[in-house]
């Protein structure tokens, strides 16, 4: 497990070009690697669980389900469109790549 965590640790800090969101190791999808991204994902989450409150003491996702699930989806594309923007470009991988490689 050490090894695998010093593995993700070095991968985030190779990171020359500044970006906020580095690609996952194993998979798709962004992992945050510098305080801005940190700070946006701590805002999404807040958002998702603020808005969760607001519909359910607003009575919001039983008597609208539809609205609340597209402000919620709304929410998710915000958050890739900002991964996307600041993040590495979206690829499928497998492990660190070796740089002797």
């Amino acid at each position: 497990m050490k090894k695998c965590w010093d593995e993700y640790i070095s991968y985030l800090k190779d990171n020359p070009e500044g970006y906020w969101f580095k690609s996952k190791l194993y998979g798709y999808g962004w992992t945050p690697a510098k305080p801005a991204g940190w700070i946006v994902t701590l805002l999404f989450v807040l958002f998702l669980l603020g808005f969760g409150w607001y519909a359910q003491n607003t009575g919001l996702a039983e008597e609208s389900p539809i609205r609340f699930l597209v402000i919620v989806f709304a929410g998710i594309a915000l958050l890739i469109a900002i991964c996307w923007k600041t993040g590495e470009p979206l690829k499928w991988r497998w492990g660190k790549k070796d740089k002797n490689q």
